[in-house]
């Protein structure tokens, strides 16, 4: 097998194919810097272990190669590496939490624990020194400490034991070297002694709290705990900079039971080591190592004796220490010492060195990572990545060039195909929060935390013109027409601002020219065309508030930005982004997507709507869409979309029909994609992180999403795996009862005469089957079904659609229905936003009040109901036949419903009662 035969630096020899998938990572840039970074090789190999959001990395700093470890769908949230360096174990917090061993050798994870009995997973995981044991620490308020046989294939821990809440949050932990049945663990503020013993019967552990209560000096909080090597102390380092000692009095043995104490388990002294806090405390063989906020690494004595320093100016807090391995050959051995790891000279004074035969590294909270040549005391600084969130990513239109920005005001310039740093620069005033490089790769503007606005060179980094300040929030889209001659840009109070590049003293400057409050929610996008007929640029922003509002670019003057048109887009869903759609029929689209799983096709000229079509459900709705660019290898007649969702990034292959095997989707960033931009080529998505504070960089294979769709099946095939039980369910035989009965309706049901018998029925009766089949479409919705079925091939022959055939009916309702089904959180958010609390604490509508809302509200989308109506409606669902007076009634009058219904209808209506007694539809458990 792989892992039995593997050996170090093994992983990156092996032969991965990479068209397996869609889009396959690639590369990851950033690392998260809360967690430890390990060395796994050193010497002429400097090979690196460290997490970058749900992937571990491991990284050939030489050469610049990386493999990664893939298998959580949640941000990795602890790992630990064996003393051998081979077993690498990783654990996650969130949904269908997991904890992972693989082997750093050959790359393969050789232990997957589903069930790590904590829904919120595991927030600490240390491995013994035999590597033989694992210890988890959950997330949860209670939480559990749990000890894996990770070489057994087993989900059930050996033994765990709950912690009371009075222990305090658990958030490091340790085996003690000497002893795998023995490790602690500590919180901010306390530490726990944990000893188990396996039975015939069963294994047991027990925890013993130990608290430095008695001392009266200030203790500060605790950092990380170790067992000293002399195996009867245990050492706690603190942040005032002290380290706390536990005395453990007799030596321990595995008893077959375990003590009612732990041996007396004591805090005996506080030993003040320095004014500094102590982030990191280790035993490494017969030394004490400690690790402080100011990025000094200190190495004492078993008595806590100062023996050597390591520092630098430009190391900060130290989050992690990891040594090498690999010994270099000591000159001499430092006299009555017991550390091999130290050797010393003596100097023309005869004094006495010290050094260590054998590098680290360090990694500082401040996602900086430096190597340490100890023979030199060389710092080398080998990473410098975003240490706050990272929102903004371009790509150059011409070169392999990928911008960055970060929240703390890191902009920096890669070379991605062969992963090259390229130049930075700080902006230490604001974060940045957006990117975008102009068409001819001239410029590079920058829309920053603080509403200002930089328009950069692209190549040097540097301003060629002052900033702007006319947004006083932070900016969130940016961006440039294709002439490069406006730039727009979009902020936080739903401002949008235009800027112009003019000719001035015979050069040409950038300057402000309008902006305009055009919405009243967020705005999603913002987005340059171009004119029909023309080579002007058109600009158009998309927002919450459901408006799509364009601009008169050449009408606008200084001061004044001009709207041309401002069209509702969705009745009820919330548009979430905007694109351009490829040319592919003579009638020109933009397309959006929606809270609500939809796509939408509209005509550029008139805004009017289209075609809807189902998109990919991946979760959570598509946050933002582009077209990619056509690779020289594509097929040319074949167009594809790259879309991300809340956490996935993925491929559509185009013209969007709603089949649902023509896109494919990746976790890329499960605390959320902030962004991404595409390589000018199209062979590379590039994702950005957010708070993860990464990016990735993912290569497309078109063929392998062209595979997928092929063998989803064709025409109708895909579309049939949409309906509840498939081509041959009940569903499908009655939808075909229904389309056969509206003829015989038509025909009239009691004529004598001969049946004519066709495979389509007249457009006006697809309302009246779709709510037989279970969907209700409001009237926007109806009118746009029917339209999108009438104009369907005006465009192309002039003629107006009639009817309809049941195929094509079954595409219309797989991708006008409900993506998810009728949902009862969606009544009860309307029952909240439209009722009060009444005495019991529920939610409710007044019978009146709910009587009114159907007949007098909803003008504005044509939804409001005639009294006559409302009670034909009310009638037939609470199986009554409405009296002549009753029907006779006013229709302006709403109280001739509530005449109606008093007795049927309670005078206070829960969203349980609306649904199961008045609609009559089940209430899912």
């Amino acid at each position: 097998s792989l892992v039995w035969g593997a050996a170090p630096g093994m992983v990156f020899g092996r032969n991965r194919d990479r068209s397996l998938y869609p889009l396959d990572l690639s590369w990851v840039f950033g690392y998260n810097s809360s967690l430890a970074v390990h060395s796994l090789m050193d010497g002429e190999d400097w090979v690196f272990l460290y997490v970058s959001s749900h992937t571990a990395v491991i990284h050939d700093i030489l050469r610049n190669k990386q493999f990664h470890l893939q298998g959580h769908t949640n941000v990795i949230s602890c790992l630990c590496v064996s003393e051998n360096k081979r077993w690498v174990a990783t654990a996650d917090r969130g949904p269908d939490a997991l904890i992972m061993v693989w082997d750093s050798y050959s790359g393969v994870p050789v232990r997957t624990i589903f069930k790590s009995r904590s829904e919120d997973g595991v927030c600490a995981i240390a491995i013994s020194q035999d590597a033989k044991y694992l210890v988890t620490i959950s997330a949860a308020t209670v939480q559990k400490v749990s000890v894996w046989r990770w070489t057994l294939p087993t989900e059930k821990a050996i033994c765990s034991i709950e912690l009371k809440p009075e222990f305090g949050h658990q958030d490091y932990v340790i085996f003690n070297p000497q002893n795998s049945h023995e490790f602690l663990s500590n919180s901010k503020t306390q530490m726990i002694f944990y000893r188990w013993v396996s039975r015939d019967m069963g294994s047991h552990i027990s925890a013993w709290l130990l608290s430095p209560q008695t001392f009266k000096c200030l203790v500060g909080q605790f950092s990380q705990s170790v067992f000293h090597f002399n195996n009867t102390q245990a050492l706690t380092g603190t942040s005032a900079g002290k380290v706390v000692v536990w005395d453990m009095d007799n030596p321990r043995t595995l008893p077959e039971e375990l003590p009612p104490k732990p041996h007396g388990i004591t805090a005996t002294k506080v030993v003040s080591m320095q004014e500094e806090s102590l982030t990191v405390l280790q035993v490494l063989d017969s030394c004490i190592v400690t690790g402080d906020v100011k990025g000094q690494v200190k190495f004492y004595d078993g008595q806590l004796r100062l023996l050597t320093i390591y520092s630098h100016d430009e190391v900060g807090p130290i989050q992690s220490i990891s040594f090498s391995l690999i010994l270099r050959d000591p000159p001499n051995a430092l006299p009555g010492s017991n550390c091999p790891f130290l050797t010393s000279w003596s100097d023309s004074s005869n004094s006495v060195s010290f050094t260590l035969n054998r590098n680290f590294i360090l990694s500082t909270s401040d996602a900086t990572v430096f190597h340490v040549a100890t023979d030199s005391t060389n710092f080398e600084r080998i990473m410098q990545e975003a240490k706050k969130a990272v929102n903004a990513i371009a790509c150059h239109p011409q070169e392999p060039f990928v911008a960055v920005g970060s929240h703390c005001g890191l902009l920096k310039v890669w070379e991605y195909k062969q992963t090259q740093y390229i130049v930075s620069r700080i902006f230490t005033e604001a974060g940045i929060q957006c990117l975008s490089y102009d068409p001819e790769g001239c410029f590079l503007a920058a829309g920053f935390t603080d509403g200002s606005v930089y328009i950069l060179d692209a190549i040097s980094l540097q301003s060629i013109c002052e900033a702007f300040q006319f947004s006083q929030s932070p900016v969130t889209h940016i961006s440039f027409s294709h002439d490069s001659k406006y730039l727009a840009t979009a902020d936080e109070n739903y401002s949008v601002i235009v800027y112009k590049r003019v000719l001035q003293n015979g050069s040409r400057r950038w300057e402000h020219l309008a902006g305009l409050d055009s919405h009243y929610k967020p705005i999603r996008s913002i987005l340059f065309g171009v004119h029909p007929g023309s080579n002007e640029p058109r600009l158009l922003s998309l927002g919450e508030d459901r408006q799509l509002v364009e601009y008169d670019l050449n009408s606008s003057i200084k001061d004044h930005l001009v709207v041309t048109h401002r069209d509702r887009l969705e009745q009820a869903a919330v548009p979430l982004c905007l694109t351009w759609y490829p040319q592919l029929s003579t009638e020109s689209f933009f397309l959006t997507a929606n809270n609500c799983y939809k796509m939408k096709l509209y005509n550029t000229m008139t805004k009017v709507c289209r075609k809807t079509l189902l998109g990919p459900t991946y979760g959570t709705p598509l946050e933002k869409i582009q077209i990619l660019p056509r690779t020289s290898c594509a097929d040319p007649k074949r167009h594809y979309l790259v879309f991300i969702t809340k956490d996935k990034v993925g491929l559509l292959m185009l013209p969007v029909d709603g089949n649902p095997h023509k896109s494919s989707a990746f976790i890329c960033h499960p605390d959320g994609a902030s962004d991404f931009a595409i390589s000018h080529d199209g062979r590379y998505v590039l994702t950005a992180g957010g708070k993860e504070r990464t990016f990735m960089k993912w290569k497309v294979n078109l063929h392998a999403l062209d595979a997928a769709a092929f063998l989803g099946g064709e025409d109708l095939i895909p579309f049939y795996s949409l309906l509840d039980g498939g081509r041959e369910g009940k569903f499908f035989r009655e939808l075909e009862d229904y389309f056969y009965y509206v003829q015989l309706c038509r025909q009239g049901i009691d004529t004598l005469e001969r049946r004519q018998v066709s495979t389509h029925i007249p457009l006006e009766e697809i309302p009246s089957v779709m709510r037989a089949i279970g969907f209700y479409p409001s009237e926007e919705e109806i009118e746009e079904m029917i339209n999108e079925v009438k104009f369907s091939k005006y465009a192309d022959t002039g003629e107006e659609v009639t009817k309809i055939n049941l195929e094509d009916f079954i595409k219309l309702y797989t991708n006008h229905r409900p993506a998810l089904g009728l949902s009862m959180k969606t009544i009860q958010r309307a029952f909240q936003v439209l009722g009060y609390e009444n005495k019991k604490g529920d939610r409710v509508i007044d019978r009146g009040d709910f009587l009114s809302l159907l007949q007098c509200r909803g003008e504005l989308f044509w939804e409001q109901m005639t009294e006559d109506e409302l009670a034909e409606c009310l009638t037939s669902l609470l199986c009554r036949r409405p009296r002549k007076e009753e029907s006779e009634l006013d229709t302006c009058d709403p109280t001739g419903a509530a005449a109606l219904t008093e007795e049927e209808i309670p005078a206070e209506i829960t969203a349980e009662i609306f649904v199961a007694d008045i609609l009559g539809l089940p209430i899912a458990e």
